[in-house]
């Protein structure tokens, strides 16, 4: 960035990594404290967004704007980008291993549609084995589910 806009005086930036356990780091690069990098910061938070950096670059146009005027351009200036950009919605997601017998596909396959999971693996030998893709804030839940019908093991398993 700074090679590209060379001629400017600030390049003010906010990252957030993570999900679990969130990183993130906020810089106002020689703007008074807090009065840029933590106003980018603040749109990440109210965009809820992560594994993101946020780079506003400022140039000096004669005009001195104060610690307030600061903080609210650095702040709109987020918050346009954000609006304007296209955010990937990504998932973390469990994965199931589910052996049954035939007799039990439709006991099964009623929780798979019931919560719309997804089938990544299908094998049908003597037993029917079924690799599911569960939104990681709803496996505990949708394990129990399997796991009341007892008529078949679940397990989880790496994808």
């Amino acid at each position: 960035m700074k090679k590209k806009h060379h001629a400017a005086r600030h390049w003010c930036y906010a990252w957030q990594l993570g999900v679990g356990e969130i990183k993130y780091r906020a810089n106002d690069d020689g703007e008074p404290n807090n009065s840029a990098g933590l106003p980018i910061y603040g749109q990440i938070l109210s965009f809820e967004i992560t594994n993101v950096l946020i780079v506003v670059v400022r140039y000096f146009g004669g005009t001195k704007l104060g610690v307030g005027g600061l903080i609210n351009a650095y702040k709109t200036a987020t918050k346009l980008i954000l609006e304007s950009t296209a955010i990937v919605e990504k998932t973390i997601d469990i994965y199931y291993q589910l052996i049954f017998d035939y007799k039990d596909m439709n006991k099964v396959m009623r929780i798979v549609k019931e919560n719309n999971l997804e089938i990544k693996k299908q094998e049908m030998y003597l037993n029917c084995e079924y690799v599911i893709s569960v939104r990681k804030k709803n496996a505990v839940k949708v394990k129990q589910f399997f796991t009341d019908l007892r008529c078949l093991k679940v397990k989880e398993v790496e994808c």
